[in-house]
């Protein structure tokens, strides 16, 4: 059913309606009537449409609650309201703003990286979403198309013809999963990489894809249960991330700089360069010493791509042979003071695997090029420079993972070997019963999250993962954010159950574009971060981060949600407080909210 625009330029479409005539429907008629790439609705949309706003269709949904707080503390004062912003800022992301990354140096790539706005340059406003937008296709078909009008950029269909990234067709995007180094499908390509890499069996389950371009990489390794965190700049190849996004696969801006990667050490399995365009052998490796950092002991690391096999192909890359030669030799020899072996080239692909443990490395110790960084500063990485030194092994073996899924609900090695302060076995196992419990209970309120609607979720407090390890399932993926604030270093738990995740101070504008998360959950984010940093601006950048009818679960202490409710007011979404599972006495609630559809237009306001 098409929005109608009222009077003031909000759009509202029938979803709205029946909210504002009641809200015991709030979730399951929001998810009757969302939109399709194609604009068609589901058979529950068609239920709906028969029976109306009947809420017996439900009759289990109840947002009934009888908690002191929000009855007992009545505020009627209206809400700020937050305005539109000009149609301009469609796209805004706010760390990594075009015009703002110039004024920075080029020199390894600075520029490129986060530089977030200062106090008094930060929006107060609600981004807008563009005319025409709609609902991204389920998955998997969104891997496949993408709407035209979500993400209306047909650079990278020219620029990227040959390659088979990309192709505009109609009013979609067709994504045909060829890359670069792949033009003939990432599904061969991996095929290949799989004859030396142990993709099948569960060992490889994460991946790091460097300069990932629209992710296809990560899009098909997906099949094959192996989750990939892809990340490229916000440059000139037009919306790459936001294309990768859109298509249901796990991606942020990002970029090997100056700076240190926002992950953990030891996080991933695998990691991945095709063609790009990254100088691996510069500065004694020191872009290789960060992927060594962030592999795991026995992980691979892929190199597709200049300057493997440069005798065949120099003149084909338009390169001085002199140069690929000198490139490669700086890469064989960063990659052997690392400790790296050398498993497989062919082709235009080189396969690394890192050493198991240091006592396979004995003779780097005596090499005085082999600089250690402090074993304490692994995993300090939040606005911290990149350094030219090796992380070294941890000294308590942390023991072996287990393959993928056992891997999800195995005690993690950094909390057996007791690597996590504060956090015991008891603790971890206590800590995964809670969360299935807090899970069942946020499938009773929202009823769609079992079905696929939700593809790209986000976890603001992730702690151990509890919540995504609870909704794993193929129809969707977690984004666990640790904020750097959080009292306890969680992340590497995280990437050791084979979840994926990042590191993030939500005082700060997150790496990603405008809509490109489904469903954000948020426990204790706002307890966290009392007193840091503004509450608006942490909503706003959540508003900007989600989509239109998109769902947030806000889950922290009464008097918190109280205010979070009241700011939110203005901000065009609609909200409902549940009381906790266990009961009204219990001083934690869930407050559940549904972002409004409506777009920008010319006359929006900043």
């Amino acid at each position: 059913m098409a929005p109608k625009a009222n009077a003031d330029g909000r759009t509202r479409s029938s979803v709205q309606i029946f909210i504002v005539a009641g809200l015991c429907c709030f979730f399951y008629i929001l998810g009757a009537w969302q939109r399709s790439g194609f604009g068609k609705g589901d058979s529950i949309a068609l239920e709906i449409t028969k029976n109306g706003a009947d809420c017996s269709i439900i009759p289990s949904l109840t947002f009934d609650s009888h908690h002191a707080g929000e009855a007992g503390n009545i505020d009627d004062s209206k809400p700020k309201v937050f305005e539109p912003c000009h149609h301009s800022y469609t796209d805004y992301t706010p760390c990594q703003d075009q015009k703002r990354a110039m004024t920075f140096p080029r020199e390894d790539m600075n520029y490129r990286e986060r530089h977030c706005p200062r106090e008094e340059e930060k929006l107060h406003c609600l981004i807008p979403a563009p005319k025409g937008y709609v609902t991204p296709f389920p998955w998997p078909k969104s891997r496949d198309f993408v709407p035209y009008a979500n993400a209306p950029y047909k650079s990278l269909t020219v620029e990227k013809a040959v390659q088979n990234w990309i192709q505009y067709e109609g009013n979609v995007f067709r994504f045909p999963g060829g890359g670069t180094q792949f033009p003939q499908g990432a599904d061969k390509y991996i095929d290949q990489l799989a004859a030396v890499i142990p993709i099948k069996n569960g060992t490889v389950r994460t991946a790091l894809d460097t300069g990932c371009g629209v992710a296809s990489w990560g899009a098909y390794l997906l099949s094959r249960n192996v989750l990939a965190m892809s990340f490229a700049p916000r440059d000139s190849h037009e919306a790459q991330v936001q294309f990768a996004l859109e298509r249901g696969v796990p991606a942020v801006i990002g970029v090997l700089g100056t700076i240190k990667l926002p992950y953990p050490s030891r996080a991933f399995d695998m990691a991945h360069c095709s063609r790009c365009l990254i100088p691996w052998g510069i500065n004694d490796g020191k872009y290789l010493k960060e992927v060594d950092r962030v592999l795991r002991p026995g992980g691979y690391w892929v190199l597709s791509g200049p300057p493997i096999n440069w005798k065949n192909n120099y003149q084909a890359w338009q390169r001085p042979k002199e140069d690929l030669q000198e490139e490669q030799r700086q890469i064989e020899e960063a990659a052997k003071l690392l400790c790296w072996e050398k498993k497989s080239e062919k082709g235009e692909t080189a396969i690394w695997q890192k050493r198991v443990d240091s006592d396979s490395c004995g003779d780097r110790q005596d090499d005085s090029r082999a600089n250690f960084c402090k074993a304490d500063e692994a995993d300090s990485v939040w606005y911290k420079k990149m350094e030219g030194c090796i992380t070294p092994y941890p000294k308590v073996s942390s023991g072996e993972l287990k393959p993928f899924p056992k891997r999800l609900y195995a005690v993690p090695p950094r909390i057996s070997s007791g690597s996590v302060p504060g956090v015991s076995v008891e603790d971890y196992e206590e800590d995964n019963n809670k969360w299935k419990k807090h899970v069942n209970a946020y499938k009773r309120i929202n009823k769609l999250i079992d079905t696929g609607r939700y593809r790209n979720i986000m976890d603001m407090n992730a702690g151990l993962g509890g919540f995504a390890a609870a909704i794993e399932s193929p129809k969707l993926w977690v984004m666990n954010v640790v904020p750097t604030i959080a009292e306890k270093n969680t992340l590497g738990v995280v990437y050791e159950r084979g979840l994926i995740g990042i590191y993030h101070d939500w005082c700060e504008g997150f790496s990603t574009y405008p809509r490109t998360y489904d469903l954000i959950h948020a426990h204790g984010v706002f307890s966290l971060y009392n007193g840091k940093c503004n509450w608006e601006d942490i909503l706003l950048e959540m508003d900007r981060i989600l989509r239109p009818e998109g769902a947030v679960i806000f889950r922290d202490e009464v008097d918190v949600l109280v205010k979070v409710k009241k700011i939110v007011g203005g901000m065009r979404w609609d909200t409902k407080m549940v009381d906790h599972e266990d009961g009204p006495l219990v001083p934690e609630k869930v407050l559940v909210a549904v972002k409004q559809y409506w777009v920008g237009n010319s006359t929006s306001a900043q």
